[in-house]
């Protein structure tokens, strides 16, 4: 399986045999979470003799090991030691700071680890860009070609409205892997393997071309059937927005995942605040008319930055233009214009880069709070 697949095979021998060790090419042997031994058979057996050990005739080296265990450690890590300050001394002429090259190391390093995950789990990786597909077509065939009157005004904001809903809760079905990667990055961060600001930088590098491929899939389908702004400006502006959207849902799961204890209850949390924001996103309820004790939802929902910048991004460029006359036949006066839209939800000046900048705010603002609860919960961590 080994050879012929090339799968790693991880298998338990208790008490092998001094035959089957031999099969074997290489040995590592740990002690309290640090190295002992790593190589071969034979150079266990040298390292044995130079410390002034005799192995006994009824023990293989691999036994008797586990007898001096203690002065492995010992000469291994002085070894180790004295083989780094060699290597220190070779790369000195580094235009790095040494503190940064490890940073920089380290964040290289998880990036190729993020990638062979992706790869690995190509289930997931199949369902985003499937779940993309299908629900960029299934929008489009719903609202094709959807008219440029005053129902076809209520149509392109429904179809935002379910957008937005659509694609913030896509992002769901990384919460199991967020949750099991906790439990893997709390071991290895506790241990001083490697940073947590390494592991959420290197996790934004990874999964930012992916999301924006997750966001094209959506969006050319959805905008070339339904038939909105047809100026490409438009367009692009609308693809950047979807995939915003995404990258904001991924770093809210990501925070929610680092509070939650388990799948259930984050699963809970996250269906709670993906409702709360969509309650008060404008689309249901106007701001004149939410309480005010609940106004300031109103301003950290995610549902309304986006929406408002899709709605402005359709009609602005279209301010003049009358969707909506009083005789349909003679057309004799316009009862509505993209201005009239904008206006009805209080959209009175392009604000569209101002919701962008908001937009990554939240996107930066969800993954700190994620860094400051997995250090916290780093720092608690015992091996």
């Amino acid at each position: 399986m080994a050879k012929g697949k090339g799968r790693t095979v991880i298998l338990s021998i208790h008490q092998p045999s001094y035959r089957i060790l031999q099969y074997i090419q290489n040995f590592l042997i740990l002690s309290r979470g640090s190295v002992v031994h790593d190589g071969s058979l034979e150079s266990l057996e040298e390292t044995i003799n130079k410390l002034g050990f005799q192995i006994p005739l009824q023990l293989n080296a691999i036994e008797f090991a586990m007898e001096i265990i203690r002065t492995l450690e010992d000469s291994y890590s002085k070894r180790y030691d004295l083989s780094v300050l060699g290597d220190r001394e070779l790369c000195s002429y580094s235009m790095l700071p040494e503190g940064q090259q490890n940073y920089l190391l380290e964040i290289m390093f998880l990036c190729s680890r993020f990638w062979k995950i992706i790869y690995r789990t190509k289930q997931l990786f199949l369902a985003r860009t499937m779940q993309a597909l299908v629900g960029g077509f299934g929008l489009g065939s719903v609202y094709m070609r959807v008219r440029r009157d005053e129902g076809g005004v209520a149509e392109r904001l429904g179809l935002f409205a379910f957008s937005l809903s659509f694609l913030l809760s896509s992002t769901v079905e990384a919460l199991p892997i967020y949750l099991q990667e906790r439990r893997v990055l709390m071991k290895e961060a506790s241990r001083g393997a490697y940073r947590i600001s390494s592991y959420m930088i290197a996790n934004t590098i990874v999964f930012l071309p992916f999301l924006f491929v997750v966001a094209v899939l959506f969006a050319v389908p959805v905008y070339f059937l339904v038939g909105l702004n047809p100026t490409v400006s438009a367009f692009a502006f609308f693809t950047f927005i979807v995939w915003l959207i995404v990258l904001m849902a991924s770093s809210l799961v990501m925070f929610l995942s680092a509070v939650s204890p388990d799948f259930i209850s984050g699963n809970s949390l996250i269906c709670t605040v993906l409702g709360a924001f969509f309650l008060f996103s404008g689309y249901f309820i106007p701001k004149e008319s939410i309480p005010k004790y609940w106004l300031f939802m109103y301003y950290v929902s995610l549902y309304r930055y986006p929406l408002d910048s899709l709605l402005t991004n359709e009609y602005w460029s279209r301010r003049s233009e009358c969707f909506s006359w009083q005789g349909e036949k003679d057309r004799s006066m316009c009862l509505q214009t993209g201005i009239d839209v904008l206006k009805s939800r209080e959209l009175d000046k392009d604000s569209r880069w101002m919701n962008v900048g908001i937009m990554f705010c939240f996107f930066v603002f969800y993954r700190v709070l994620c860094w400051i609860i997995l250090s916290r919960r780093a720092s608690r961590t015992t091996i």
